[in-house]
């Protein structure tokens, strides 16, 4: 079964300067420094392009993990997308966008996942993943909207979708 979800985060920064954040290896592994996230093989610094990859280490659910990501679209500054050829997902794939908003941007994550193991997998799902991934995106797009602010000097980001101003994503649907 394939679980998709989107979250939707506004950002006080043009969309070139968010564009070229999300593709930062460094502010990736800041953004994920409560998962102890590291590039570890590939494209480990700097900014990784199209056809690149990179093997990210991170503990979740308390198991040190490997998944290797190639960036298999990308459309400066508008969209890029990377998908896991490497890892623990059966099927990742993570689309982002930024469009220009009245603020600077509106980025737009799209995921869509399937755990491995068949039906033990779906459980997995069901009972975990289609509620920790999404946080785990909206954490890491507050820290990238944290770091456009401190550039700023000022707000960086609104996350919306749900009307309580404490983030939004939209529940995930599987199929």
């Amino acid at each position: 079964m394939t679980v998709a979800f989107r979250v939707v985060t506004d950002l006080a920064a043009p969309p070139e300067r968010a564009f070229a954040l999300s593709l930062d290896i460094g502010a990736h592994e800041r953004s994920m420094a409560a998962t102890d996230e590291r590039a570890v093989a590939g494209t480990t610094a700097g900014t990784i392009g199209l056809g690149e990859s990179v093997t990210w280490r991170a503990r979740h659910f308390g198991i040190m993990w490997r998944m290797t990501s190639r960036i298999t679209a990308l459309e400066a500054p508008h969209r890029f997308v990377d998908e896991q050829v490497r890892g623990p997902f059966a099927r990742f794939r993570h689309e982002h966008r930024f469009e220009p908003s009245a603020g600077g941007t509106r980025m737009v994550d799209e995921i869509e996942f399937r755990a491995p193991l068949g039906v033990l997998g779906v459980v997995a799902e069901r009972l975990a993943l289609a509620r920790y991934l999404p946080r785990l995106i909206r954490e890491r797009n507050a820290s990238l909207a944290a770091e456009l602010a401190d550039e700023r000097g000022g707000a960086g980001e609104a996350e919306r979708g749900d009307g309580t101003g404490q983030g939004a994503a939209s529940s995930p649907s599987a199929s």
